[in-house]
């Protein structure tokens, strides 16, 4: 599934980046901001934007939040008006919220208050931020000239219990498998861990499992049309 329809709160450098960005893909983007000269700067840009503040929980429940696919947090500095928006955001019921983390701190709090996919300064870069708005199954992914990528990509529903072989990861989505990323069961010590190992090259009777991270190489609108297929399956 491809999602379109998302808010921006926040359209500083980097918010009115990453609005920009989904909105050339072809999202509608809704810019939220309170201060009215950067809406100005945005509003031809998007679908809609209005100067209003995040953190009044009245003025965002005139918004109709709860019918976006997703609401990205980028208020910038002020990290109690981050909080506070975010936990706005779950209360009205906003499928999905994204929101940065400056170092281990801010993250354990946006943890707490229930943000589950919190950006770290390595995922600030707006087109970094937008394939994985676009496709929630994309854990990381690298850009590479001429509209190449390398994905890293939870596994769809639509591929687990299969053999590598009987996907046909190049034949029919021209896309190359690198590796697999698969979790492990470990017992050390009498205690039970979670440990990620990668599967070398993987031979093609191997079966994918429904928690594997696959590492993939292809164009891509190539990993996007394989992702869209696979998880509508």
């Amino acid at each position: 599934m491809i999602y379109s329809k998302f808010a921006v709160i926040g359209v500083g450098r980097y918010g009115a980046t990453i609005a920009r960005r989904l909105a050339e893909k072809g999202a509608q983007v809704f810019a939220f901001d309170p201060n009215e000269e950067k809406i100005e700067g945005i509003k031809d840009d998007v679908a809609f934007a209005v100067t209003l503040d995040a953190t009044d929980l009245r003025a965002l429940h005139t918004q109709n939040l709860h019918e976006m696919d997703a609401a990205v947090v980028a208020i910038g500095e002020n990290f109690e008006a981050t909080i506070l928006t975010c936990v706005h955001l779950l209360d009205i019921g906003v499928k999905r919220v994204i929101a940065r983390a400056s170092g281990a701190h801010q993250r354990l709090i946006l943890e707490k208050i229930g943000v589950q996919e919190i950006l770290t300064p390595e995922d600030e870069v707006a087109y970094v931020v937008r394939e994985k708005l676009f496709n929630p199954n994309i854990v990381s992914f690298l850009q590479l000239p001429d509209d190449h990528e390398i994905a890293e990509i939870r596994a769809p529903k639509g591929v687990v219990g299969r053999t590598l072989d009987s996907v046909g990861f190049r034949n029919k989505y021209e896309i190359t498998l690198i590796t697999i990323k698969r979790e492990y069961e470990i017992t050390r010590n009498g205690e039970d861990f979670i440990e990620t190992h990668i599967i070398g090259v993987p031979k093609s009777d191997i079966e994918i499992k429904e928690k594997d991270t696959l590492v993939i190489f292809g164009e891509a609108k190539s990993v996007e049309r394989f992702i869209e297929i696979n998880e509508s399956l």
